[in-house]
């Protein structure tokens, strides 16, 4: 009897945790939601880019708007326009404004990647990347304010 009355207790004890386990990710993501709005719907809009660029694929309308065999470039390239948009509504809006240089360099890169898929500028375009690059960070450590001693 003692057997059955730990199981049960034990049970009871796992569905408990579950319980609040699934609460605290629900809270969490009501959190994330709360505190960044912005950033939520950039990567669910980039996930619905994905979602548009593999149908169109697979009715054969991307071959005529990007070229065949590059669904990733466009995918990449897409996904770069939206996080560089991401990075200037963050620069432009006080609401939204938080550190926008680790956002601005994977737009970049991601764009680099999409264009250098689809226009075919592999030669020099990362080159380019690099050099944007480095200005992003020296902006982003000229622009941050440092404490008065």
């Amino acid at each position: 009897m003692s057997e059955e009355r730990r199981r049960s207790e034990k049970g009871e004890k796992d569905e408990k945790e579950e319980e609040k386990e699934q609460e605290k990710q629900e809270k969490s993501w009501e959190e994330k939601w709360r505190r960044d709005p912005l950033n939520v719907l950039t990567w669910a809009l980039v996930i619905a880019w994905g979602g548009v660029v593999l149908i169109l694929e697979s009715q054969n309308v991307g071959t005529r708007l990007w070229g065949a065999n590059h669904g990733w470039a466009a995918f990449f390239a897409g996904a770069g326009v939206l996080l560089l948009l991401n990075t200037l509504i963050r620069v432009v809006s006080p609401a939204y404004r938080r550190r926008v240089t680790g956002g601005a360099i994977l737009g970049v890169v991601f764009l680099a990647i999409g264009l250098g898929g689809i226009i075919g500028w592999g030669s020099w375009i990362w080159g380019v990347v690099l050099i944007v690059i480095a200005a992003l960070i020296l902006i982003g450590g000229v622009g941050r304010r440092r404490p008065r001693v």
